[in-house]
């Protein structure tokens, strides 16, 4: 019984610093801007109806910013305006959805 104590009791001296860090210290952001994406193979897969609107949009000086391509469904182009503050979504069918549900990274 002695012996489980005194093994309880012993605090084994390690590498670590015996001051203990306030503040943990940080990884750096290891994420890098994705590089920018060729406009025709952004397009390359669009619907012919995804593309007619696309192309209305451009008009309007929104820009294609990226395509999502999710396995076994229709491509989903994103656009933002000239101001990046709004983006809608173009359905496969053509029409926009300026209310997706869409969840974008800041």
């Amino acid at each position: 019984m002695q012996r489980s104590q005194q093994r309880a009791n012993t605090v084994v001296a390690g590498p670590w610093s015996s001051t203990a860090s306030s503040a943990p210290t940080r990884t750096p952001e290891r994420r890098k801007r994705a590089p920018a994406c060729d406009p025709v193979a952004l397009r390359d897969g669009l619907t012919p109806a995804q593309l007619t609107t696309l192309e209305a949009m451009e008009i309007f000086r929104w820009r294609l910013a990226f395509v999502r391509r999710p396995l076994f469904q229709a491509p989903i182009p994103v656009l933002f305006d000239k101001d990046e503050t709004r983006h809608v979504v173009i359905r496969e069918d053509g029409t926009l959805d300026e209310h997706p549900t869409l969840k974008l990274r800041g």
